[in-house]
């Protein structure tokens, strides 16, 4: 028999339920089934299906349309399905990154059939993954109506607090050259991985910004994250590269930022494999102020990259917010706290009621 979730339930067991039903990237088709199905039958919300991804809207004709968007695959099991229960916590793949989160998103999609603004609800598939696999990426491109809204939020883990829109991130191969020979004749050669060295020497002495953005306070990064060359245990090496991951804060843009690492590492051949822009927090946006006043705390910038980039890039100011820790999340013994589910759910149930000022 297919699973199904009931939209009922407590929004504790609503969050045991999903985590309960397997959804590893690439494999999400039951649970997108049973958001469908459990969705479809709401008079005030219209479903859509795109693939794995499901999206409900309501048609309200408010002044202002919010997007709230939730990513339904998890990384690859690691024996902890089925979920469990123990004190304040619910342990499973999932709970924290980001399934929480999605529980929370349909509790108030079912129950809030009149928000005091028109609400987009997004359910998609494949973000563990690589990008060309995201679903939202795929209804950006595809869909992009679907996506429209004044603002957005992204249920991620950000353990029950604000994370104002994300770093961008780039990697780079820095590579040296040299001159093949045998080892025993190493003077007839040059070692290119002997000449990686002040590559390393620049890293190690690099100082990385900490600017401030619409008043949130980043913290960047640059830092070899590999090391390759060599050709055999008696050849000198005559290349090596040395892989650098750059995360940047999101007043820069990725032109901004792969100019930046050409120029710590001026004088070498520097090669791009990737690379992403972040977004700005947004929060002087007046929805996301408003949205900000409803759910207190002191917002703060969300270190990493996150699917708030897609919406930066469709013109949508968002932010990051779910009840799950970010630090658990991929964790073989990840888990959700029950009360902070609660309390999200709760709030968000407040935003969405209480009219803009």
């Amino acid at each position: 028999m297919a699973p199904r979730i009931d939209l009922a339930a407590d929004v504790r067991d609503l969050t045991a339920a999903i985590v309960d039903i397997e959804s590893v990237s690439g494999d999400e088709k039951a649970l997108a089934d049973a958001v469908e199905a459990a969705l479809a039958p709401l008079p005030h919300l219209t479903v859509v299906r795109d693939g794995d991804a499901v999206v409900a809207r309501t048609g309200l004709g408010r002044a202002e349309r919010v997007v709230i968007a939730g990513h339904i695959d998890t990384v690859p099991l690691a024996g902890n399905l089925p979920s469990r229960v123990e004190g304040d916590l619910l342990y499973g793949c999932g709970t924290s990154d980001m399934k929480s989160g999605v529980a929370v998103a349909l509790k108030l999609a079912a129950y809030v059939p009149e928000p005091a603004r028109d609400v987009t609800y997004v359910f998609y598939d494949c973000e563990e993954v690589e990008a060309e696999r995201n679903g939202l990426a795929r209804l950006a491109r595809t869909r992009p109506e679907l996506l429209e809204g004044d603002f957005a939020v992204l249920m991620e883990p950000t353990d029950g607090e604000i994370e104002g829109g994300c770093q961008g991130t780039l990697r780079a191969d820095i590579v040296t050259r040299g001159k093949r020979s045998h080892s025993a004749r190493s003077w007839f050669g040059v070692n290119a991985i002997h000449a990686a060295a002040p590559i390393l020497d620049r890293l190690t002495a690099y100082q990385a910004r900490e600017p401030v953005v619409d008043g949130l306070a980043y913290h960047e990064g640059l830092n070899a994250v590999g090391v390759s060359g060599g050709v055999a245990g008696n050849v000198i090496p005559d290349e090596c590269v040395i892989t650098v991951n750059y995360r940047f804060a999101p007043d820069r843009s990725l032109e901004q930022a792969q100019d930046h690492v050409r120029e710590v590492f001026d004088g070498y051949e520097v090669r791009f494999t990737d690379g992403v822009a972040g977004a700005r927090p947004g929060l002087t946006h007046p929805v996301a102020s408003a949205f900000a006043r409803a759910i207190g705390g002191t917002p703060r910038a969300k270190l990493g990259w996150t699917d708030v980039s897609r919406f930066s890039e469709l013109g949508v100011p968002a932010v990051n917010y779910g009840p799950g820790d970010p630090n658990l999340a991929h964790q073989q013994g990840e888990y959700a706290s029950l009360s902070k589910i609660v309390e999200c759910e709760q709030r968000m149930l407040s935003w969405l009621r209480t009219p803009s000022l």
